[in-house]
């Protein structure tokens, strides 16, 4: 098959390339970005870029023209430096944007990452059918979006769409939250907050693209269907941070401190955040989600369509052990660079040099 990635120069995109085209399938990438990784695909030829946005119609529906199917990974999605009117812009008219074009070229398979910010603060258990309560702008253009995709199928003729609700995602590669959490531990200054007994439902990244190309090749696939995607079991925020220390080789932590003493003394932060407007790695704000809020979500459907990981998230080898491994032997010497999606669509004109000047020149926002 020839698939068409929107945001596909992104972190989970990359391993999307990677596992698609050793099937076999021909990989076209749409992005804001250009990879900054090998793109070799089918036949040792680099795969198509489009340097475009999702917002775009006329590169959009160039990059997918001559494709059999789209997966949709582009997404405004930071905490910070992020207007509410982008948020929608991307992820909902972003949707529009794509199925117009799909419509356009006669594409009929869509797959489009949402996320579980789309529960906010409905109660749990957060399953794939509970009640959607969403709080931060992410969570409701995301939700939004959904509703795009299945307007959209909803109008027939075979149409079909695939929505995965990731958790938070890592592995290898990956510069959020589990980095800064194993740089911490590594350097010394994490200390544990209250009892860590708080959940924080995961996803590894090999066993969210394994279960994605699972399903989205499933042959009794319901035209609009939609899955969760957790690693099971869950863990708590204290057991997260002991394997980081295991996989480091360093002795586990003897104390922690109230969650209380630990907001107080994340104050300087806070103020210096609100000053300044930067993305700081510690606040008050940060301690609460890792220490005390819990995130835990329900993933048995995908368990039911016949969906086993390879890879578990604890232990020798297990998807935390293989990113600190990662760390140690190359992540640790880079710094993270941030691309948020601008305000306004960007549109570059042609192809860029090394790109398909025919049916496969373009790109989008980049996804997490």
């Amino acid at each position: 098959m020839r698939i068409c990635i929107p945001g596909g120069s992104g972190f989970i995109g990359r391993y999307f390339h990677e596992q698609l085209t050793a099937k076999g399938h021909e990989v076209v990438i749409l992005d804001l970005i250009k990879p900054e990784w090998d793109t070799t695909g089918v036949g040792g030829k680099p795969s198509a870029f489009f340097h475009g946005d999702i917002r775009d119609p006329a590169i959009v529906q160039r990059a997918i023209r001559g494709c059999d199917r789209v997966l949709n990974l582009a997404a405004a999605h930071h905490d910070f430096g992020i207007a509410e009117k982008t948020f929608f812009d991307v992820n909902e008219n972003g949707a529009r944007v794509l199925c117009d074009a799909m419509d356009k070229e006669g594409i009929k398979e869509v797959g489009f990452y949402s996320t579980v910010a789309v529960f906010g603060d409905a109660p749990e258990p957060h399953h794939e059918d509970a009640p959607k309560v969403p709080v931060s702008n992410y969570g409701k253009s995301k939700l939004a979006g959904e509703k795009v995709y299945e307007a959209w199928v909803n109008k027939g003729d075979g149409r079909r769409a695939l929505v995965i609700r990731p958790t938070v995602t890592f592995g290898p590669r990956n510069y959020a939250n589990m980095y800064s959490l194993i740089r911490q531990i590594k350097s010394g200054k994490f200390v544990l907050v209250g009892d860590g007994s708080n959940i924080k439902s995961l996803s590894y990244v090999e066993n969210i693209v394994d279960a994605t190309i699972f399903l989205w090749t499933k042959d009794n696939r319901k035209n609009w269907d939609v899955f969760h995607f957790v690693d099971k079991p869950d863990l708590q925020s204290r057991q997260i941070s002991e394997q980081v220390y295991v996989s480091l080789g360093k002795a586990l932590p003897k104390f922690h401190i109230p969650l209380s003493l630990a907001c107080l003394l994340a104050l300087p932060f806070d103020i210096v955040i609100k000053l300044t407007g930067k993305n700081l790695p510690v606040s008050s704000a940060r301690i609460k989600k890792l220490f005390a809020m819990q995130t835990k979500f329900e993933a048995q459907k995908i368990l039911d369509a016949g969906f086993r990981p390879k890879i578990p998230l604890a232990g020798p080898d297990g998807g935390i052990d293989r990113m600190v491994k990662w760390y140690l032997a190359e992540g640790q010497h880079k710094k993270a660079v941030w691309h948020l999606p601008p305000p306004d669509v960007q549109r570059f004109g042609n192809a860029e040099a090394g790109a398909s000047a025919n049916p496969s020149a373009g790109g989008a926002v980049s996804a997490a």
